[in-house]
This record gives C-alpha cells, sequence and structure tokens, in this order.
C-alpha cells in the first residue's frame, strides 16, 4: 500500500500538468457538441497540426510564441474545413470530421517533413515565461490552471453577450436561430473552427513541454477528451453555462488522475488504452444510472 501511494504522489505532478493542457481538448471537443450540437472529430487532427506547425517553425528559429500562434491558426483553418465540408456537401459532421482528420495526417508529414522533429536545443514558451519553468512542474502547473480558468471566463463573457447567445441559439435549436435571422453557417463555421484552434493551441503546448513534434501524438486524443467531458458533466453537470464549460476543464484534471493511480497500481502503460476504453464505459453506465434515477425521482414527484 505504501508504495502505492508513493507512486502515485510521483506521478501526481505529471498528470497535473497533462491534465491541464488535454483540458484545453476536452473544452475543444464540448464547445461543437454541447454548444452547437455540432459533432465533430476535428479536435483529434487539429491537435497534431497545431503541434506539427509549431515544431516545424520553431526547428527554423522562429519565436515559440509565434510558432505557437500559427498552430492555433492551423487548427481554426482545420474545423472551419470540417464545418464548411459538411455544409457544402451535405454530410454528416461525424463523416466530414473524419475525412478532415484522415487529410490532415498528410498535412502534418508536409509541414515538418518527417514523421517528428526534435526541439531540445531550442527555447520553449515555458522557459521563455520564467527561466527552468518547463522542468517545475507545479509552477508550471499553476500557470496552466491560469491560463484554463482564463479561457473558461473569456468564452463565458463571450456566450453572455448578444453574439454568444446568437451562437448558443444555433445549437439550442437550429429552425429558431434562422427564423430569428441569424447565419447559422456562419456561426456553425466560427464555432467549430474556434474548438479547433483550441485543440490545435494545446497540441503546441505539448510540444513545447514535451521538446518535440510527432505526427502521431494525436493518436486516442479524442478518447480521453470524451472521458474527460462526461466525468467533468458527471462531477458538475450541466445545469448552468458555467458549469458546463467548466465541466471539461475539471474532469481533464480527474480522468488524469485516474490514469496515475491505474500505474501506481502497476498497470502496464500498453494497457491504458483498454483501462481508459473501461473507464469511459463505466462512466457512460454511471451517468445513465444517474439520468434514469433523475427521470424516476422527477415522476414521483409529479405523482
Amino acid at each position: 500500500m505504501l508504495a502505492f501511494l508513493n507512486g502515485f504522489l510521483a506521478l501526481v505532478p505529471v498528470s497535473l500538468v497533462q491534465g491541464l493542457i488535454y483540458a484545453l481538448v476536452a473544452f475543444a471537443i464540448m464547445v461543437p457538441f454541447r454548444l452547437l450540437s455540432f459533432p465533430d472529430l476535428t479536435a483529434e487532427g487539429a491537435f497534431p497540426l497545431g503541434g506539427a506547425i509549431c515544431g516545424a517553425l520553431m526547428a527554423t528559429g522562429l519565436a515559440p510564441a509565434l510558432g505557437i500562434l500559427a498552430g492555433t491558426i492551423g487548427g481554426f483553418c482545420a474545423g472551419a474545413a470540417t464545418a464548411l465540408v459538411a455544409q457544402r456537401f451535405r454530410l454528416s459532421p461525424l463523416l466530414s470530421g473524419i475525412i478532415v482528420v484522415t487529410m490532415l495526417y498528410s498535412v502534418d508529414l508536409r509541414v515538418m517533413g518527417k514523421s517528428n522533429v526534435a526541439l531540445f536545443q531550442f527555447d520553449n514558451a515555458f522557459d521563455q515565461i520564467i527561466n527552468g519553468l518547463n522542468n517545475a512542474l507545479l509552477p508550471k502547473a499553476a500557470l496552466l490552471a491560469g491560463l484554463d480558468t482564463a479561457i473558461v471566463l473569456a468564452a463565458l463573457w463571450f456566450l453572455r453577450t448578444e453574439r454568444g447567445i446568437a451562437f448558443r441559439a444555433v445549437g439550442a435549436s437550429l429552425p429558431m436561430a434562422t427564423a430569428q435571422g441569424i447565419s447559422a453557417a456562419t456561426v456553425t463555421i466560427a464555432g467549430v473552427g474556434a474548438a479547433g484552434a483550441i485543440s490545435a493551441f494545446a497540441g503546441a503546448l505539448v510540444v513545447q513541454s514535451q521538446g518535440f513534434a510527432d505526427v502521431n501524438i494525436g493518436i486516442g486524443v479524442l478518447l480521453n477528451g470524451l472521458a474527460s467531458l462526461i466525468i467533468g458533466e458527471l462531477l458538475l453537470g450541466t445545469a448552468s453555462l458555467p458549469r458546463q464549460l467548466a465541466a471539461p476543464m475539471l474532469g481533464a484534471v480527474v480522468y488524469f488522475q485516474l490514469v496515475s493511480v491505474c500505474l501506481a497500481a502497476g498497470l502496464a502503460p500498453s494497457d491504458l488504452k483498454f483501462a481508459t476504453g473501461a473507464l469511459v464505459l463505466s462512466v457512460l453506465a454511471l451517468a445513465r444510472l444517474r439520468h434514469g434515477r433523475d427521470v424516476v425521482l422527477a415522476r414521483d414527484a409529479l405523482g
């Protein structure tokens, strides 16, 4: 038991940093799924795209901040492309996302010129903020927590503005939004593009953090993000807008702590994908049982 606790505590700082970065991916998945009713898979392609663009530009000597910005813009283009494909070719959002993600793999290889790019000899954005910050895990986690909080607060502010209410109206009721003169196509492109930008931003941060860009860093990121979103919504609920926005952030932190528990318990890293799938199924089952219980309670209350 003592060995398990020591192993878990040793992994907490690492998993906390990971959770706070991948929380952005969970947030990016939540935006089209929950706010736009546009089930989108582009996050899995935008994430490595942001990392590939950032890594390739940094390898040429470009400043890390500019590399992150370029990667974020690339992610916006990827998300917007998915929305455009769905609209112009009248395809389902899921199929459109699959097509775009598949094409982005080749784009990543073209951008980097090879499957991975080492960046250890270049400065990273974290160390440029404070020297040695990239290896100081707890201060780094505090910075990332502040960044995640700022994104949630910015999104909360925007969604309460007139344009933000129009944004939410498209997801709540497309016919009603169209009747009010809202351009659903424009809102969807902007919203899915913004989600892609956030996912790509997370990919660029991962590249900064680990010191290399790899074309395969997006594998499994969608499942991790969905698991984080489900866990967060189970813990916080979705009864209000602040809860909905904060849910993926909290869920990602909890999810990666659960991964640390698995590793500390002796689970082989090669078995983590299976454990992740089992965790997602368990959380879905728990959420379904909870929803069924709430329905029964509501029915009993109504007599």
